[in-house]
């Protein structure tokens, strides 16, 4: 190649390095304005964010879970980290009970009852500030509960003992499942506990809601199974066993034990030292782990799963019950009815009902602050002729308002009350002089009638052929 030729060869690739960093140069700059210019419209949607105060960005809210157990919770996610929220600083519309906390940019509603069902409810949030600079701003969030389902059951129908799952108009009872001879069911969140009989033999079945995945729980071995009882959330349930071969040699009578309806694990004894230690009754304590017992020898105690822990409260004829949400059991003593506060030991008389139509029979306590009770009065001729039963609610200042009459010719067998308080549930048999008592260990009239009442306004709802009504965490008494 000539001395020229290679001069301009060299020439040309100066040139194109010249061109390869002035390109480069270029796309420097370029990316830095366009980097430049994301920073800017960032810091500007910060400063807008900001300037606007938290806004929503996502909610999380199960109501059908809100209306079956309490402990629900609303879940506002916003676009700040938040100042902490005082309970002030909410309205729940209708009211309800609840408590609130802070974590980050949430804020959540956790609901201490369950709510009512096929209602709309709104939560505001005021006053809620951002741990930055900027203005306040209020949140908000609506949603509407279902209508409540509920389990009950039915003996002797042509297919068997059968459990329904029904809505509260009565029209679309389902048959969940069947067996020929159903002593009792409870429903915890996720099962149905079901105590049966195959001959002589006690079975406690665990399924699923719908009835499938049927399973075994283990019992402590052949003998009998009653007061099946449910808490008032998860799934944890108690039951009374007594072995089949009792004798003045011994054997366990009436003994209590409790179980998970979510795993396998065998029961275990609630053990108790001193005294009688077979069970008269027994309640579980909402939202804890202990339960209350009466004993055979009336002794009323509070105690731990494991009875280990048993603290005395004195002695009692039975328990009334204790509302979900509440430490506060309503038990029945020699000198009346008392309300006990489980947290102190503290107590006082039960309200005196204001004219009362009857003479007043065991008290239901309902959900919620200061709700009252529900109870029965019987209207009794001179000559103590049964005229009538009046089930009604007596509010915490004695005042009495009816809700079911029942002839007299009628007996009411149990009273107990949704698990938001709005419903009260009234199992009555009819015309009970010819109305015959079956066989069952837990015998009861062939022919039962459940009331479904509004409490507020005292208008039935729906009268429902059967009882064990799943609100209802204990058996008839």
């Amino acid at each position: 190649m000539s001395t020229d030729s290679r001069r301009a060869a060299g020439a040309g690739s100066s040139r194109r390095a010249r061109s390869r960093k002035r390109r480069g140069r270029g796309f420097a700059m370029a990316f830095a304005i366009v980097l430049v210019g994301l920073v800017v419209v960032g810091g500007l949607g910060g400063v807008v964010a900001v300037a606007q105060g938290p806004r929503v960005t996502d909610v999380q809210v199960d109501p059908a879970a809100a209306v079956a157990a309490s402990g629900s919770r609303v879940i506002l996610t916003t676009t700040q980290s938040l100042e902490t929220v005082d309970p002030s600083q909410v309205v729940v519309e209708p009211a309800a009970p609840f408590t609130v906390d802070t974590a980050g940019r949430s804020v959540g509603v956790r609901f201490t009852l369950p709510l009512r069902d096929d209602t709309d409810y709104r939560i505001t949030v005021n006053g809620v500030n951002g741990l930055g600079a900027g203005p306040s701003s209020t949140l908000t969030e609506s949603f509407h509960t279902p209508p409540l389902q509920a389990f009950l059951m039915q003996r002797g129908t042509p297919e068997g003992d059968t459990i329904f799952r029904t809505d509260l108009k009565g029209e679309a009872g389902l048959p969940v499942f069947v067996h020929p001879h159903i002593e009792d069911f409870r429903a915890t969140a996720n099962h149905l506990v079901i105590s049966v009989r195959d001959g002589e033999t006690a079975r406690v079945i665990v399924t699923d809601l719908d009835g499938k995945n049927q399973r075994d729980i283990t019992l402590p071995g052949p003998g009998f199974v009653s007061n099946l009882q449910s808490a008032d959330r998860g799934e944890r349930i108690g039951f009374t066993f007594s072995d089949a071969d009792l004798s003045a040699a011994g054997g366990r009578e009436s003994r209590l034990f409790t179980a998970s309806a979510a795993d396998d694990a065998p029961p275990t004894e609630v053990g108790l030292n001193g005294g009688d230690v077979r069970i008269a009754d027994y309640r579980f304590v909402p939202d804890t782990d202990s339960m209350l017992v009466l004993t055979f020898d009336s002794r009323l105690l509070l105690t731990d799963a494991q009875g280990g822990n048993a603290a005395p409260l004195g002695s009692a004829v039975s328990i009334d019950g204790i509302a979900r949400g509440s430490s506060v059991a309503v038990v029945e003593r020699l000198e009346g009815i008392r309300e006990i506060n489980l947290t102190d030991g503290s107590e006082q008389g039960l309200v005196e009902p204001v004219d009362p139509p009857g003479l007043a029979g065991r008290a239901t306590p309902v959900p919620g602050t200061d709700a009252g009770t529900i109870r029965s009065f019987a209207d009794i001729s001179s000559d103590g002729v049964s005229r009538s039963t009046i089930v009604a609610h007596v509010a915490t200042d004695g005042t009495v308002d009816p809700l079911v009459e029942v002839p007299g010719a009628d007996t009411v067998l149990q009273t107990c009350v949704s698990p938001s308080g709005r419903y009260a549930a009234v199992l009555v048999a009819p015309r009970a002089v010819d109305n015959p008592y079956d066989r069952y260990q837990l015998p009861l009239p062939e022919r039962l009638l459940t009331h479904l009442v509004e409490i507020d306004t005292g208008q039935e709802v729906v009268a429902l052929q059967g009882f064990d009504l799943s609100w209802c965490q204990v058996p008839p008494q």
